[in-house]
């Protein structure tokens, strides 16, 4: 029985050319459309958006096949930047564009400064000058200012003394670009030039084996992963094995001979980078519950292979096993015992999920009244090395998601 595609799997990416004071077309705006007839953004959530956008242009498409050696700018939502689980390959390509939206506090510019630092480039995107927003000038390589605006001759002036260099978007007519041009900007984007044209590639339609994905994630986040079974769980998502492929022979990773297996894809990635591209594929798919639920998921997981080693006779794979299932149907979307039924789990695993019985039931209910604060009857003793527990299944969780 063929699979019907939701209309969420429909969408695409346009790209809206920049040029050069020579007119040269030297850069693309990544846009996201959510469907290949629209002419402009339907965004219900930017943090998926932003995700989709990139799985498509990173991974289902490639960069060199998207835009050649030019360069990408993208939106990227506060999420998005506080995420660097899910920053794209092949960063000396590619422009980060911050939002105004973007709150700006010590949390922010940390993450853009560690952006910095890894290569990538930074934008600001319909910038207002604030003394909130002005350490900003620091990191920036790039201020995008809109020609549909009124022009502060005085604000042009200081991003020149900060060698920021300038795109001036908006442009509809070559006066407003010669005006631009005298005033030092040397990128320009608008209608003068070229409009948004969605890109064939991206519009196609999309599905996903959600429950290979699944064992995927089990084996992928395992404390002792095994390359053959990811092998194995790979080959039953095509689209995961041609992005996989892909990625392992991108001009970003120093190759001396192609890539043409799974097994020697997995060794060239390594588990850093195949954590990230499953990640970005299953946000891409699943929406922005999964970005959310994820850390904790693992954390979730990590505590209950813990407790299982220190105070139980369960095993220990089998808890964790447990920690991933119990919250795997809302990141899914999709209903628990449905979810259940339809993967080849333990009667044990199955019970304590759906039930919180047997040992391994006891263990997942222990976990989740500590979530939930409500172990104030457990004595200091426990309580402080539960904490404990927490706090390193914690730091694993993000370590893996950060792919340290």
């Amino acid at each position: 029985m063929s699979r019907k595609t939701s209309p969420a799997e429909n969408y695409c990416i346009a790209l809206q050319p920049i040029c050069d004071t020579q007119w040269q077309h030297v850069a693309d705006e990544m846009l996201y459309r959510h469907n290949q007839q629209s002419d402009y953004a339907q965004i219900d959530c930017g943090l998926t958006a932003t995700v989709r956008a990139c799985n498509t242009a990173f991974y289902e498409i490639g960069l060199e096949a998207l835009v050649g050696q030019r360069t990408l700018f993208f939106n990227a939502p506060r999420d998005w930047l506080m995420s660097p689980e899910l920053l794209p390959p092949c960063s000396e390509q590619i422009v980060i564009e911050v939002l105004e939206s973007v709150e700006v506090d010590q949390a922010i510019i940390k993450a853009l400064q560690q952006l910095r630092e890894q290569g990538y480039r930074l934008a600001l995107d319909d910038f207002v000058l604030t003394p909130e927003t002005r350490p900003l000038l620091e990191l920036a390589d790039i201020i995008k200012v809109d020609m549909l605006q009124p022009l502060d001759e005085a604000s042009i002036e200081l991003y020149h003394q900060h060698n920021l260099q300038l795109l001036a978007e908006k442009v509809e007519d070559t006066e407003t670009f010669e005006r631009c041009q005298a005033l030092g900007f040397t990128l320009f984007q608008g209608y003068f030039y070229a409009r948004p044209e969605v890109h064939a590639l991206s519009a196609r339609q999309r599905g996903s084996n959600h429950a290979a994905h699944i064992h995927l994630l089990n084996a992928l986040y395992s404390k002792t992963p095994d390359f053959q079974r990811l092998a194995y769980l790979l080959v039953q998502d095509p689209e995961l094995c041609v992005a996989l492929i892909r990625q392992a022979n991108s001009a970003a990773h120093r190759r001396t001979r192609e890539i043409s297996s799974i097994h020697q894809a997995l060794l060239m990635l390594g588990m850093q980078r195949l954590q990230q591209l499953v990640t970005t594929l299953m946000l891409a798919r699943n929406g922005p519950a999964s970005l959310l639920m994820l850390p904790q998921l693992l954390t979730r997981a990590a505590m209950c292979e813990s407790l299982a080693r220190q105070f139980s006779r369960a095993a220990p794979d089998e808890a964790f096993t447990v920690g991933i299932f119990s919250l795997m149907h809302v990141m899914l979307g999709k209903k628990r015992e449905q979810l259940l039924d339809s993967l080849p789990l333990s009667r044990d695993i199955k019970q304590a999920v759906r039930h919180g019985e047997g040992e391994l039931g006891r263990l997942l209910r222990l976990v989740i009244a500590h979530e939930q604060g409500r172990l104030e009857q457990a004595s200091s003793e426990l309580m402080e090395q539960i904490n404990r527990i927490y706090l390193q299944s914690h730091s694993w969780a993000t370590a893996q998601l950060q792919g340290v």
